[in-house]
């Protein structure tokens, strides 16, 4: 089998990206490792930036993200016994973030592609890509039993970190930057209510705190735990007096959260990294095969969906009319965007959580941080620009 552009991967990556390339004229073929309902399940990120919502909207697939999407104009710091909200229109030019599930974008964008797009096949299991620097690089892989061949104009990694794409680009061309934190987050879905109708980042003493959301009756909530922590150490009700812990304003006994049955629990280790260059060849990274980001920031997803709008126009003017300009510079364009994000999910990380080993002097700096986006227009800006997305170049 033989397609323009083979994508590796059928997460909200690459699926976005076979989206805009039918919407170009320009056919593909996914191959995904799952089965549908894994891939359909997965929990991830739930914060979409303004350009990405734009991005699904004009990809075809907004109609349910606008029905059923939670609009938020900002979010809510809460530190040293005092609360600051963030505005975001006021602070943007009218930008706003969506909460809206990743498993909820990845459900429409398979419903389209399996109704009008190119093919996607679940359960096909990507085993090596051949031929980057050559004109017709192929992607082997096993689907139903037996390993089959899929060549290409260009293969898209959009396989994770940990996905065979990035090994196509050989050890002596790429380089990974990496940082790794020395906390994790405990993440718990509940169905209660939300504690506020804004996103609440806490900084405490005794660790941080998210509050977030999936919908009006069912909580999205993290705390900042030790490395290698065991989900089955903290039962549900440690979790909710730890949360009421950290998310309160000031000492209030016996105040409590709006407490409901947990429903999942995962721990999720917290680190940084980049792989440059994001194209070698005919094979271009995209996502978590090129960059993962703390998830402080809310950058993941929508650097990912970044990527393969930059990479779907550059296929767009070179299909179109041969122009291969955009797409010589897609690594270059994409890591400008990649490195801002990691500085500001970085930011976020280590001015919110409390580092094992940091000193009350650093303690102190962290809130005189935090105090200065509180107190000045500039700060808060910096911080709102960033958290509801740049605009593309």
């Amino acid at each position: 089998m033989h397609t323009s552009v083979g994508i590796v991967g059928g997460g909200p990556a690459g699926l976005l990206l076979a989206r805009l390339l039918h919407n170009a004229g320009i056919g593909s073929v996914v191959l995904e490792s799952r089965d549908r309902a894994y891939v359909e399940q997965r929990q991830r990120a739930g914060i979409l930036e303004q350009p990405t919502v734009d991005a699904l909207r004009a990809a075809g697939a907004g109609a349910r993200l606008d029905r059923e999407g939670l609009v938020h104009d900002g979010v809510e710091l809460r530190f040293g016994g005092r609360a600051h909200r963030i505005d975001f229109p006021s602070l943007t030019g009218g930008r706003t973030v969506t909460v809206y599930a990743q498993t909820e974008v990845v459900k429409d964008l398979i419903a389209l592609q399996l109704a009008e797009g190119g093919p996607l096949l679940f359960g096909a299991e990507a085993l090596a890509v051949t031929g980057a620097d050559t004109g017709t690089p192929a992607v082997r892989y096993r689907h139903e039993g037996r390993e089959q061949t899929l060549t290409c104009d260009y293969v898209v990694g959009c396989d994770g970190f940990h996905g065979v794409t990035r090994e196509a680009v050989p050890e002596g061309v790429r380089t990974t930057y990496e940082r790794t934190y020395p906390y994790s987050w405990l993440g718990i879905m509940a169905d209660a209510p939300p504690v506020h109708d804004e996103l609440v980042y806490a900084h405490s003493a005794r660790g941080f705190a998210l509050a977030s959301m999936r919908s009006p009756a069912v909580s999205r909530l993290y705390l900042q735990v030790a490395n290698g922590t065991d989900p089955a150490d903290w039962p549900d009700a440690r979790i909710w007096d730890e949360l009421d812990a950290r998310l309160a304003l000031a000492p209030e006994p016996g105040r409590r959260l709006a407490r409901g049955p947990v429903t999942a629990k995962s721990v999720l280790p917290m680190r940084s990294s980049v792989t440059e260059p994001m194209r070698y060849g005919r094979v271009l990274l995209a996502g978590d095969a090129a960059h993962i980001v703390p998830p402080t920031g809310a950058k993941g997803l929508n650097l990912a969906a970044a990527d393969v709008i930059v990479l779907a126009r550059a296929l767009a003017e070179l299909y179109g009319n041969g122009s291969a300009g955009a797409l010589d510079a897609y690594s270059d364009t994409c890591l400008r965007r990649v490195w801002r994000a990691e500085h500001f999910s970085y930011f976020m990380t280590t001015t919110l959580h409390t580092d094992p080993a940091q000193s009350a002097f650093e303690t102190r700096l962290q809130l005189a941080q935090l105090d200065r986006i509180a107190s000045s227009r500039h700060a808060a800006a910096e911080l709102a620009e960033n958290y509801a997305g740049l605009p593309f170049e």
